[in-house]
């Protein structure tokens, strides 16, 4: 017991406090604490008091589990911090902050979180990010292209024909660093298909004119960067699977592009009985925008895999038909 930083805050508050908030992260401590003699109830749910009278009891159990309690306090006390879990985790910041060096202008948000937060996988918080002064945090994702031709990357160092390095890789990948850098897109687009799953973005037919782009689900924040190199009266066409994700997706998608269209060819309905996922959905999914068969999958509880359509011979007629609509 009173080995974890919150259980010993915990302590702390109700020996500065008098009092003590019941907790996720300090059940231990507060169920422990109330059944002490020198501790009461307050009447209120949640939340017990110190007997003023027997304080020293408190602070004979703070010196013995946390002897440097009182430079912790004078710490939290001159940052301006609570003895709360909220206040030590507020300190602890402030410490780490205290001991960065020098940085460079950007640094992997992992990177940044494991030099302000207590482990690289943390939260990188506002108040995290201000620590970091002028140094950016980055997310360094990779834009997996397949480039039409004609499609080139305009850098500082020069132009990279895009469509040539993609005939000797397979795809063009782009970092996100090399859109920070300033590497603009130019060439003739028709259309941009996002596509969600590797395999179904792989294995797709190539168009003339179109560019296609993997999506890796949630992974958006390197395709912001080509969405906003390409021109608004290029069609951007969305194509996902039909579950809860590839909906909140799409709608995270068209939150960087108003007009996008989302692709759900006709025949896709013959998937629906050889095909089908037995999933739930579930509620308060916004569907304003969801096309016929995601409602008819909803309400029979049924999801769809996209990768099955790719070999379908009426795909490539399927894309290119729904352009010249959207281009008019």
């Amino acid at each position: 017991m009173w080995q974890t930083p919150q259980q010993r805050i915990a302590l702390l508050e109700l020996l500065v406090q008098g009092t003590l908030k019941r907790r996720a992260s300090q059940v231990k401590a507060y169920d422990t604490l109330a059944e002490l003699s020198w501790i009461r109830s307050t009447g209120r749910r949640d939340q017990i008091a110190l007997v003023e009278a027997r304080r020293t009891e408190l602070v004979a159990l703070l010196e013995r589990v946390w002897p440097d309690w009182q430079e912790t306090l004078a710490e939290l006390t001159a940052g301006g911090f609570s003895p709360t879990p909220d206040g030590w985790t507020r300190l602890e910041d402030a410490r780490r902050a205290g001991r960065l060096p020098a940085l460079p202008g950007r640094l992997n948000r992992r990177t940044a979180a494991a030099l302000t937060a207590p482990h690289s996988k943390a939260v990188l918080t506002p108040r995290r990010q201000a620590a970091l002064a002028g140094t950016e945090a980055t997310h360094d994702g990779l834009l997996r292209l397949r480039p039409p031709r004609g499609l080139v990357a305009q850098t500082e160092q020069g132009v990279l024909d895009l469509w040539k390095l993609a005939r000797f890789l397979g795809e063009a990948p782009i970092p996100e660093r090399a859109f920070l850098d300033g590497l603009t897109l130019e060439g003739p687009l028709q259309a941009v298909l996002l596509v969600e799953n590797s395999g179904a973005w792989r294995d797709l037919p190539m168009l003339d004119g179109w560019l296609l782009a993997h999506v890796p689900g949630w992974d958006i924040a390197t395709v912001v960067h080509l969405l906003a190199q390409v021109q608004p009266e290029v069609p951007v066409v969305h194509f996902g699977d039909l579950d809860p994700n590839g909906v909140r997706i799409f709608l995270k998608l068209r939150e960087l592009r108003s007009d996008l269209y989302w692709f759900v060819p006709s025949f896709w309905t013959e998937c629906v009985e050889p095909r089908k996922l037995k999933k739930p959905w579930p509620a308060g999914l916004d569907l304003r925008h969801a096309p016929k068969l995601v409602h008819d999958l909803v309400d029979k509880g049924l999801w769809l895999e996209q990768e099955p359509l790719v070999v379908d011979s009426r795909m490539r007629s399927a894309l290119e038909s729904i352009v010249q609509p959207l281009v008019n």
